[in-house]
């Protein structure tokens, strides 16, 4: 039962990045590659000010700004130097490898001896429905947030640029803007999610990003499947389905682990799950056609 609720703790952790991944991938139609980096990004700060014992109030703000500047920046590179935003996300990704390198000052930190997040909470008594209530909160709190910020003029006008950008631009609207706060926004998400995994994992490591990418893009392949089957539309609700996607995930994966595979094939594994999830409903609906 614990490797299943470790599990669910996992996804929890990854909602930001289901969440960023959503704001390139769905909204703005970017395939965005620097989420590896700003991934491990977030982790990286938050490691090095874990161990420099700065508060948790100060944490927060620097990986989401940390995160922010990342993508703004793979936003700058493809709109205003027109560049590629796929090659653009890789570039800055790559970057992105020597700037945490240099950060940590190591290819990997331990974090076990400093007080963390889910050490400051003793809601319950036991360690793991305590860091479970802690993560639903947070959660919580980036689902209305954000489910607010695309309910706004400023939202709406973000999903009409991905829709139609040709369109929105003719209504007087800054589409170059809307695509750098876009991606700013959406790796600041993801730099959240390194956070939260750095502070439940005990460590922060150089590689910790290596293919997060598949990981947020197969939990919003299954959020955007029951999204379709209900037909659900309001952006709350939206987003909400997501995150259960990100646990989905996890939990599909953790099922695989328990009959028997191999861990150190995990990463094939959940290649191969993103590529069935992705190609199934297509195959079935080429059948039906």
């Amino acid at each position: 039962m614990d490797f299943y609720l470790a599990a669910v703790l996992q996804g929890l952790c990854f909602s930001g990045l289901a969440l960023g991944i959503y704001l390139s991938m769905k909204i703005f139609n970017i395939p965005d590659i620097t989420t590896d980096g700003s991934y491990t990004l977030g982790g990286t700060v938050t490691g090095i000010m874990l161990a420099a014992h700065i508060p948790q109030g100060f944490i927060l703000p620097a990986v989401l700004l940390s995160g922010g500047v990342a993508g703004g920046i793979t936003g700058f590179i493809h709109t205003k130097l027109r560049i590629n935003a796929l090659l653009a996300g890789i570039l800055v990704m790559t970057a992105l490898y020597s700037v945490n390198l240099t950060l940590m000052g190591r290819s990997n930190l331990p974090l076990l001896a400093f007080a963390n997040l889910f050490g400051n909470w003793a809601l319950t008594g036991s360690q793991g429905p305590d860091s479970l209530i802690v993560l639903l909160v947070i959660t919580a709190a980036l689902v209305f947030l954000l489910g607010y910020v695309l309910r706004t003029d400023f939202g709406i006008a973000m999903r009409a640029t991905g829709n139609s950008e040709s369109m929105v631009r003719a209504l007087g609207v800054n589409t170059d803007r809307m695509k750098i706060t876009g991606l700013a926004m959406a790796n600041a998400l993801t730099a959240t999610s390194g956070y939260l995994v750095v502070q439940l994992q005990g460590f922060a490591d150089i590689n910790m990003g290596i293919g997060i990418v598949i990981t947020g893009l197969g939990s919003v392949v299954i959020g955007e499947t029951i999204i379709r089957r209900f037909r659900v539309v309001q952006p709350v609700s939206v987003l909400a389905i997501l995150l259960a996607g990100a646990v989905l995930f996890q939990l599909a994966l953790a099922v695989t682990l328990t009959l028997g595979i191999d861990p150190t094939l995990l990463k094939l594994v959940t290649a191969l799950f993103v590529l069935l999830i992705v190609s199934l409903p297509r195959i079935f609906q080429s059948r039906t056609a």
